[in-house]
């Protein structure tokens, strides 16, 4: 397909959100780019296994993002990799800068970039990224084959993480800050079932992370394990939650919740006419965010935008 500077929409964010939105915008005959960002799948192709999606028992995530692209990509939209850098407006033109590929324009746009990985805060965080710190069990997780790692966590997504964890390592420390998990029973009961493959730590926090040779080796606890402070790991995954990315709609003068996420409306509308938004990076539904949520607030948004360019350009 050949690429055009110019179109109806223009969606930010390639998770399920985006590309709900994307097949939507072409079944109402609309001229679409979506940009996939520097996380293609977005959340959805790094949750493993997915066993709540209506219409597959069990299908793996990356698996159900190729499947959502596939099906954008037959209707027609155009998908373009990349990271949004700027996003202006002019009248009602916006104009999107996408790094080193110049910038596009849309008589409307859709926010779909989800949402960024919580860190630790820690000092050497950065540095050991990817040097046996991680945040994704998805992607790393099989290299840890036979040893022994730790998640800190607390929640659903850490569950299922330890229970993935569990096909390869010989032992996984889940590290709570709380008194418990809150996870799905389904999920919580599977990592039960792992028996001394799986120890939780509850009331602790990991206060430092400890390196040799420039390699991840271990972190100091607060209170310690077993009398000791030092908990020698060979990886550490990071599941405490993620934050909205409000830098590009906050630019725009986009009314953000108190979370940070943007203020959508039922219909995905924010409060700038022409800006549209769904998925993780608003407060459509509270603190419940799924890919099937997700991808019904993308069609939604699509929808808006449709209506709203009825409106803005009337066909005579």
């Amino acid at each position: 397909m050949k690429s055009r500077n110019k179109y109806d929409l223009i969606i930010v964010g390639g998770g399920a959100a985006g590309y709900a939105a994307a097949l939507y915008a072409k079944r109402y005959e609309l001229s679409v780019l979506l940009i996939e960002g520097e996380t293609p799948g977005g959340e959805t192709a790094n949750a493993g296994l997915i066993e709540n999606y209506p219409g597959f028992d069990a299908i793996d995530g990356y698996e159900l993002y190729q499947k959502f692209r596939s099906h954008a990509l037959k209707f027609g939209a155009e998908i373009q990799s990349g990271r949004v850098e700027k996003v202006t407006q002019e009248g009602h033109q916006f104009k999107v800068s996408v790094g080193g590929q110049g910038e596009k324009e849309g008589l409307c746009i859709i926010f779909a970039h989800g949402q960024a990985r919580r860190r630790l805060g820690l000092p050497s965080e950065d540095r050991l990224t990817g040097k046996g710190v991680s945040y994704c069990v998805t992607c790393d997780g099989p290299l840890y084959k036979g040893k022994t790692v730790g998640i800190v966590g607390g929640g659903d997504a850490s569950v299922k993480g330890v229970n993935l964890l569990t096909e390869f390592v010989h032992k996984v420390f889940l590290i709570v800050m709380l008194g418990q998990v809150n996870a799905e029973p389904i999920n919580f009961r599977l990592m039960q079932s792992k028996g001394d493959k799986v120890e939780v730590l509850y009331h602790t926090q990991v206060k430092e992370l400890l390196e040799e040779s420039g390699k991840f080796a271990g972190v100091k606890l607060s209170p310690g394990y077993q009398g000791n402070d030092i908990l020698k790991l060979d990886g550490l995954f990071i599941e405490i939650g993620a934050v909205p990315d409000r830098a590009l709609p906050a630019s725009l003068g986009v009314a953000l919740a108190e979370s940070g996420h943007i203020h959508v409306d039922q219909f995905m509308r924010t409060n700038i006419a022409g800006i549209f938004a769904a998925g993780d990076v608003t407060d459509a539904t509270g603190s419940f965010r799924q890919i099937v949520t997700a991808a019904a607030q993308g069609s939604i948004a699509a929808t808006s935008a449709y209506e709203y360019l009825k409106i803005l350009n009337p066909k005579s």
